[in-house]
């Protein structure tokens, strides 16, 4: 309830700021006209543009309505078919996040990872701590696609891979919606290995949970500390449980409604085309941007906001 309140306080400071911010503006501008002062001209446009943008934030966190959009935000990429070539693809998705995560100011953490047979990375999951990181990563979720001349292939022919992103809210540890019996989980543990065969473990600091009457997995080699591998494996798999639970409930109210469940794979939510022209298409929302390199440097945010607008306009 105290942090619910605090939220909202936060939101009233903000408009009051805003609010100030605008008043100052109109303060100089009226003061510019009146002096007939061009010199003034640079600092007005710098400060609209600065209180566009503020405005623009603040809107899409208006979007952010769902019961986990402020909760940190557990992201899980796979490689598809394609070997080598997919597992790049997700190399590149996993810097992109990483890169979008320190943009926003959020702690991000590498919770597993599983390196590719010659290169790149066959899956890992990432942590994102901060304020919404739920609200606006959830965006992401789906088959992302790549079409490229693949550096792999000698013969310089083009490609089509895919990743997987999953994700879920993380939840806090005493939520009442997920308890889980210790007799559930059966706990495995093994010798950790970083990307490249780099800081390869001599004790088994690595943690693998399974939830036995559901049959999820999950691990974490991410520290050299088995027991704080274990705690990030129960984090996960209480995001997990909960996702389960909620999607066990979207299904029964689909069934009453008679819709048609969408098969995620091969039905990709955006494609990212590097030849034979450049261009990220969100098939979602018909979202796109020629500068793939900047997409790929972690702007993604178009992308974020045209999703989230469009979903709020549907519900």
């Amino acid at each position: 309830m105290m942090q619910e309140l605090s939220y909202q306080q936060e939101k009233v400071k903000t408009y009051y700021t805003l609010q100030q911010q605008l008043d100052d503006l109109l303060t100089l501008y009226q003061m510019a006209v009146e002096e007939k002062d061009e010199s003034l001209e640079p600092e007005l446009e710098e400060g609209i543009l600065a209180l566009q943008q503020r405005l623009d934030g603040l809107e899409l966190e208006i979007l952010l309505s769902g019961p986990y959009d402020r909760n940190n935000a557990i992201v899980t990429l796979h490689a598809g078919a394609g070997g080598t070539e997919a597992q790049d693809w997700v190399s590149m998705l996993y810097r992109m996040y990483i890169r979008y995560g320190e943009r926003h100011g959020y702690k991000v953490e590498t919770m597993d990872f599983l390196p590719g047979d010659e290169a790149g990375i066959k899956s890992a999951t990432l942590s994102f701590a901060g304020e919404n990181a739920f609200g606006y990563l959830k965006a992401e979720k789906g088959v992302h696609r790549l079409v490229r001349i693949s550096p792999f292939d000698a013969s310089g022919r083009r490609h089509t891979s895919f990743a997987s992103v999953d994700v879920i809210p993380e939840v806090m540890e005493d939520n009442a919606e997920i308890q889980i019996p210790p007799e559930e989980l059966k706990v495995d543990t093994y010798r950790a290995s970083g990307a490249g065969g780099q800081h390869v473990n001599k004790t088994s600091s690595a943690v693998r949970i399974t939830h036995l009457p559901t049959g999820i997995v999950v691990q974490s080699q991410s520290e050299r500390s088995q027991i704080q591998n274990r705690a990030y494996c129960l984090r996960i798999l209480q995001a997990k449980l909960l996702e389960l639970k909620r999607k066990q409930q979207e299904d029964e109210i689909s069934e009453i409604r008679g819709e048609q469940q969408e098969i995620a794979w091969g039905s990709q939510i955006r494609s990212y085309v590097f030849h034979p022209y450049n261009m990220v298409k969100d098939h979602r929302t018909n979202a796109e941007t020629a500068n793939t390199g900047a997409v790929m440097d972690g702007e993604i945010d178009q992308f974020i906001a045209a999703y989230l607008q469009k979903t709020k306009a549907v519900q």
